[in-house]
């Protein structure tokens, strides 16, 4: 039986392991703890005076700054991040949290295995491997692409890049829409910490692999920061939402493979599903069976994602793709996934494998998926926004309807966001719809002040107002509360 090493941390805890390697990833062997609460990886290669330094801090400073902060409970969930630093036989360690076991296959062909990115990042994997209940849904993918986002803004608002951002190093699980970034150990600070790697392959910004032999020193050398990131975040989402990757497509620009693969990933990199430069489309007579219907651009076009999805996908991969200071944020992504899911509907076919899709603004709107019609009557709520009093402006903002539907406060309020900082009052229901006796109504729940102003009379809690064509809801007077104008879809 394997001995229990018992170490003293750089911070003056204790620290145990069990001395039997459970996992070597690239550049370290783990250990368990013998509770398995938490993992000591040891990396295999000597930490220099820079790379201890380093460590020091992830693990005290930019740890504490996270974590030990307003709202820091829900990083927990997010990131697994460093606790502690160790030394043991001349190595250099750090004590990580155990993953949660929700991130782990519990049944299945990979029962017991991390529920590493790439088996639901691409559709060749997905389509062979995994069971239709380790699948999700597509709102779900949705929530997991929002935690992603909302991780990788926090790293950066701390002056932090990953640097390795890819499927390799992000935990996902589409049956609960979690999601957690891992390997936060080799973390840059621009400036200070430069990268320990150049990234994955897929996920590399072109400018880094365009630049990859100029010798570090060399001004005109790319190395990974905030905006490479920018570039693999943007990757990732496509690849969760879409499984299929933004750039692989049929053009072929060298006949020597490596060169190819350099070209098409960095200097000649080029959008997919480019609206004007066609010549990068894929050959769907070269995909494999497995990577249909997803490999098909034009059977499931990215503009499935929906509007705020779109014009962020075209920042990333034709404006920003060879220009990194127009790529969007983190943030921005994490606002446009979640103005998305409001837009969202539950397909009518019991049997569509994705259950969800984004109402495309028609009057006939249909499951992009399984091509399965909307019938009935379907509300889509306009909000509008008050930049004086009297005065409302429509805001490019829209909730679908769909029976025990929720309504938030940040739905009803502009000024209310649905992030990290949501306090638990704000992430109380405040309505809900339905669809009753033939119509669709919005019962208030919480709300003092809702007003039918077709109507002019007010909305108590208890009370229901009917969603009829052209209905003017008021959601509050506060400073910030919406007014609502239904709209309905008759199908």
């Amino acid at each position: 039986m394997a001995q229990t090493i018992r170490l003293t941390a750089t911070d003056g805890s204790s620290v145990e392991f069990v001395d039997e390697v459970i996992g070597s990833g690239a550049m370290k062997d783990v250990y368990f703890s013998p509770d398995k609460s938490y993992v000591v990886g040891f990396f295999r290669t000597t930490q220099d005076a820079n790379s201890k330094d380093r460590l020091q801090n992830i693990t005290g400073l930019y740890r504490e700054r996270i974590f030990n902060q307003v709202g820091g409970e829900y990083w927990k969930n997010v990131f697994c991040w460093p606790t502690k630093m160790v030394e043991w036989n001349g190595k250099v360690g750090i004590v990580c949290p155990a993953y949660d076991k929700h991130f782990f296959f519990s049944s299945g062909r990979f029962k017991g295995k991390e529920k590493e990115g790439k088996w639901f990042a691409s559709a060749k994997l997905r389509n062979n491997f995994l069971e239709a209940d380790q699948k999700g849904d597509w709102l779900r993918t949705f929530h997991m692409c929002i935690q992603i986002a909302r991780a990788v803004k926090r790293l950066h608002a701390a002056g932090l890049a990953h640097s390795d951002l890819s499927y390799k190093n992000v935990l996902v699980d589409p049956q609960t829409g979690s999601a957690c970034i891992i390997d936060c150990d080799g973390l840059v600070v621009p400036g200070r910490y430069p990268p320990d790697v150049v990234g994955t392959p897929d996920f590399i910004a072109p400018e880094v692999l365009q630049t990859r032999s100029l010798k570090i020193g060399n001004p005109n050398k790319k190395l990974p920061c905030i905006q490479t990131d920018r570039h693999a975040l943007a990757v990732l989402i496509y690849m969760y939402l879409l499984n299929r990757h933004p750039l692989r497509g049929g053009k072929v620009n060298d006949l020597d493979p490596a060169k190819d693969e350099e070209l098409t990933m960095g200097a000649n990199a080029l959008f997919i599903e480019h609206p004007t430069d066609k010549s990068n489309r894929p050959k769907v007579n070269q995909l494999d069976k497995s990577q249909l219907p997803q490999g098909d651009v034009t059977k499931r076009p990215y503009t499935i994602c929906g509007p705020y999805l779109k014009k962020l996908f075209d920042r990333a991969f034709i404006d920003g793709l060879h220009n990194p200071s127009m790529r969007p944020t983190a943030e921005e992504w994490e606002q446009a996934l979640i103005k998305t899911t409001d837009l969202m509907q539950p397909c009518q076919n019991p049997k569509c494998e994705y259950h969800w899709f984004v109402f495309d603004n028609t009057t006939k709107p249909k499951c992009p998926f399984c091509g399965k019609e909307y019938h009935g009557q379907l509300p889509v709520l306009n909000l509008y926004y008050s930049p004086k009093k009297g005065v409302f402006k429509p805001e490019n903002y829209r909730l679908m309807v769909y029976d025990n539907q929720t309504l938030y406060m940040w739905h009803v309020n502009r000024f209310i966001a649905a992030n990290e900082k949501t306090t638990d009052e704000n992430k109380k229901p405040v309505g809900d719809f339905h669809f009753f006796n033939g119509k669709w109504i919005l019962i208030n729940r919480r709300l003092d002040d809702l007003w039918d102003k077709t109507d002019d009379r007010k909305i108590e809690v208890g009370q229901y107002v009917e969603l009829t064509e052209g209905r003017r809801i008021l959601l509050g007077r506060k400073d910030g509360d919406r007014l609502i104008i239904v709209q309905i879809v008759n199908n």
